[in-house]
């Protein structure tokens, strides 16, 4: 998988954990297409201060996965609940992850 679509997963897990202005130069980078140049204009930094904030985000994010597992326990559930044949139990099982 692309490291972009693993980061983005991550960022709906773990998100919420990254500081605003960290959420913010994310969004901004990974889901508006913003260069690194357009978003150290809009929030008044450095070029360079943004690339190091991206990576300490990416990094964050590969360590909060690492250490709860919530994207790969939540890829486990799902093919689990493939093999339920009660759809009643399957359908509230896929609504909660």
């Amino acid at each position: 998988m692309k490291k972009q679509v693993i980061l983005t997963i991550l960022f709906d897990y773990y998100g919420e954990l990254l500081t605003l202005k960290q959420r913010n130069y994310f969004k901004d980078y990974y889901f508006e297409n913003y260069s690194l140049s357009e978003i150290a204009e809009n929030y008044g930094i450095s070029r360079n201060a943004v690339h190091k904030q991206l990576k300490i985000i990416e990094e964050k994010l590969m360590y909060y996965e690492s250490v709860l597992a919530l994207s790969e326990k939540s890829k486990l559930l799902d093919k689990l609940a493939d093999k339920i044949n009660d759809e009643n139990l399957k359908k509230q099982i896929k609504d909660i992850l």
